[in-house]
């Protein structure tokens, strides 16, 4: 390996040795080596003869403000959160599509809405399964890995962990090696990350070339928490209904993600009043029998087991409320023997016997036996084998003859390397940063990190996998449904490519693998579109899909839950429409019938014929006046006038869709007086506690306003 100080000598070096012809591979989100990006970038723009090509997803930056007042509120709040982040310098020319010729950049998943009609990014999205892109990066030839990562040690030896990102490098090198290909693998350490175990420890040896250098360490980029609304409440709380104890998670990150652990931390916190919320909403299983079929409401004794390709901050709530607390092993006999209740993680000396009856080991046990034993803490640790004989820490001699072997010299306390978790990549708020690092070895390393291939799919490991993921649920979100049960959740109609399939079709694939799994895709019923007018995302058909129909499983949105599994397409209709918003019924079931998939005589279920936000907005009122539904419950990283501020700047921004309201406002806001005193602290806040000239001083007014 070659160790350097600066991206530019590590850079030199990599051009040295691969050329001029650079196919780069990057990891998605936080896993980018940001400074050696932007020097191989910076180099590519003043050096046409270099060809420079990136393959990545999801690419992140500092936000921008755009207007005066946006900048008076996020200039502090960003600096604060993002601190040191070095932006990654070929982002702003790519979104301006003035990237020189000789660079390109490939992603196979975009910040959502980031190239909404952007020619370039349009024009260079890779569709792809994650569990194809190793393949599909591959394909396109490329010849450097680049990746950040962190120091760390295990048994006193120097390794490296590769943190939040072991997703696709590992299979990426495999394929590479399997295949003869010369490559370079670059990376640069950065200590900010946190030192995870699993498929993130990887030898020092994996990287040709690393920058090593602590005066370039950079604050991970923390995305802030941002609030639940109450329709998100509402889906999680449906959501949170499906989930069985003694059953395996996936989420994804966002605000329904954050809905359904609050309900599920609700359930297992205060399961009277969990149930009293749902009884007053009407979530039972007389309007939703899936509920009765494949859900509960009841705490969770045993627990529930993650395995998500994006581990978020949720799952920290998760695990710190006793519910994520399910352990699995990656051992096919001792899961199996879990499960079926034959052992315990807590065992005395017959485990041995068991063992031994089901094959795992022999009578007299071989250094295999032993080891295995070993690692998972069946014998303890100072064990050794030498010659067909035991040798304990203070070098007593014991027969190998488990029938002859003194156990009480020997047995461990408990099973050990288990995991809570396992996870492919992660991203999050710097409080999920910190957790991680706060926590103790031996339980940091209950969230184990793993490759994608073994994440999303079930090929070439699905014994274990099957053993694992009892009860799977996989709940992802979407931004259309057609009434043929097919979901969109990547690109519109018009083929916008707005963020990326992901892993969405591997786990809801995975669902119909596993015989007690399902996939869950929760959407919002409408939404308010450019023109200002509302539109269902329920719909009679639509022109992109990422969900095909016959993978149709369960949808939620914030009226209900639709089970259109082994359903005939009339059932599928009708389940959808009943958890659509009231004042798209009418026009659904028309289309419906007109297209022969509901008969004429097809009448809505009176139950369903009130889905309006004025139904359960009450409701939830009620209970926010008990502190139940907080924007916020999972925390935040704004202040007690941020987020004042920030309520009030929502209603100016509500305000400016109508012009006449606006003015009307506006010339109220500039006449009124008095609160100035009150709101010292939050003018002060957005710098104008002491206006300079006429445009400041209309914002202060306008702000006063607000805040009232």
């Amino acid at each position: 390996m070659n160790k350097f100080d600066s991206p530019k000598a590590a850079v030199d070096k990599l051009i040295q040795t691969v050329g001029k012809n650079i196919i780069m591979a990057a990891p998605l989100g936080a896993g980018k080596a940001n400074h050696i990006l932007n020097e191989i970038y910076l180099r590519a723009k003043n050096d046409p003869s270099i060809n420079f090509t990136l393959l990545t997803a999801l690419t992140l930056q500092v936000p921008k403000a755009k207007s005066f007042i946006e900048k008076q509120f996020m200039g502090p709040f960003l600096q604060r959160v993002f601190k040191n982040y070095p932006n990654l310098t070929f982002e702003n020319d790519r979104l301006n599509q003035s990237l020189p010729d000789n660079v390109k950049i490939i992603e196979f998943y975009y910040k959502a809405g980031q190239f909404k009609d952007n020619a370039y990014g349009q024009q260079n999205y890779l569709s792809s399964n994650y569990t194809h892109v190793a393949r599909d990066v591959f394909n396109r030839g490329v010849n450097v890995i680049c990746q950040q990562v962190c120091h760390g040690s295990i048994d006193d030896e120097a390794v490296l962990s590769l943190s939040c990102n072991p997703d696709i490098s590992i299979d990426l090198v495999n394929l590479l090696k399997a295949n003869g290909r010369e490559f370079v693998t670059i990376g640069q350490t950065n200590q900010d990350l946190p030192f995870m175990y699993g498929e993130s420890i990887v030898p020092l040896n994996f990287f040709d070339i690393l920058v090593d250098n602590r005066e370039l360490d950079y604050a991970v980029f923390a995305p802030p928490k941002m609030a639940i609304p109450d329709v998100d409440y509402m889906i999680g709380l449906h959501a949170s209904s499906l989930i069985k104890d003694n059953g395996e998670i996936q989420i994804g990150i966002g605000s329904l993600g954050d809905a359904l652990v609050y309900g599920l931390g609700l359930r297992q916190e205060n399961n009277d009043l969990y149930r009293k919320v749902l009884k007053e909403l009407e979530i039972d299983r007389l309007s939703f029998p899936v509920i009765e079929q494949c859900g509960e409401t009841e705490e969770f004794n045993i627990g529930l087991f993650a395995s998500t390709e994006m581990l978020v901050d949720s799952f920290a709530s998760l695990y710190q409320k006793g519910i994520l607390k399910k352990k699995v092993y990656d051992s096919v006999i001792l899961q199996r023997l879990l499960n079926e209740g034959e052992i315990s993680e807590e065992f005395d000396e017959s485990i041995f016997d068991v063992l031994q009856q089901h094959k795992a080991i022999s009578q007299k046990l071989s250094i295999e036996d032993v080891e295995f034993l070993k690692e998972y803490g069946i014998i303890r640790s100072g064990i050794n084998f030498q010659e067909g004989r035991l040798i304990t820490q203070d070098n007593q001699i014991l027969s190998n003859d488990i029938h002859e072997l003194d156990r009480n010299l020997v047995i461990g306390e408990r099973l050990r390397n288990g995991a809570v978790a396992h996870g492919g990549f992660f991203l999050g708020p710097r409080s999920f940063y910190d957790f991680l690092k706060d926590l103790p070895v031996e339980e940091r390393k209950l969230f184990r990190m793993r490759k994608i291939s073994q994440i999303n799919q079930l090929y070439g490991h699905e014994e274990i996998d099957r053993l694992q993921r009892v009860n799977g649920r996989f709940i992802n979100t979407c931004m259309k449904v057609s009434l043929n049960g097919q979901a969109c959740s990547d690109a519109l109609e018009d083929y916008n490519q707005i963020s990326g399939v992901g892993g969405q079709y591997n786990f809801v694939a995975m669902a119909h693998e596993l015989p007690d799994a399902r996939s869950v895709l929760q959407l919002r019923s409408f939404r308010t579109n450019a023109e200002g007018k509302l539109e269902s995302n329920i719909v009679f058909n639509y022109a992109n899909c990422t969900i095909p129909r016959h993978l149709r499983d369960i949808v939620i949105t914030e009226y209900g839950i639709a089970d259109l599994r082994s359903k005939t397409d009339e059932e599928v209709a009708s389940a959808l429409i009943q958890i659509a918003d009231s004042r798209f019924q009418a026009m659904l079931i028309s289309q419906a019938k007109k297209a022969n998939k509901l008969p004429n005589n097809f009448q809505l279920d009176k139950r369903f014929t009130n889905n309006y936000p004025q139904r359960y907005l009450p409701v939830l009122k009620a209970f926010k006046s008990q502190g139940l539904f907080k924007p916020f419950p999972l925390g935040h990283d704004f202040t007690q006038e941020e987020l004042e501020i920030g309520k009030g700047l929502k209603k100016l921004k509500a305000l400016q869709s109508n012009k006449i309201k606006f003015y009307q406002f506006l010339l109220s806001a500039i006449f009124s007086t008095g609160k100035k005193s009150k709101y010292q602290s939050h003018l002060k806040r957005m710098n104008l506690d002491n206006p300079q000239n006429s445009k400041e001083k209309v914002y202060q007014k306008l702000l006063l306003k607000a805040l009232g």
